[in-house]
């Protein structure tokens, strides 16, 4: 796992309450990580919204 997606790993969840902060943050990930790097974030993006009804959507939408 390379700095760049645990760091944006870390500012999903900073950013969680906020769900256009979330889905704006989650865009700018994908834009910038690499294909590998974004398919694990997508998997970990998965599991952490699973609770989360309101980001769900946000997850599905991109």
């Amino acid at each position: 796992m390379s700095k760049d997606l645990k760091y944006y790993k870390q500012i999903l969840q900073k950013v969680s309450f906020d769900v256009n902060l979330f889905r704006k943050e989650l865009e700018k990930a994908y834009n910038y990580l690499s294909p590998k790097d974004q398919l694990l974030l997508r998997s970990w993006v998965s599991k952490y919204v699973a609770n989360k009804s309101d980001l769900r959507y946000v997850v599905l939408s991109i």
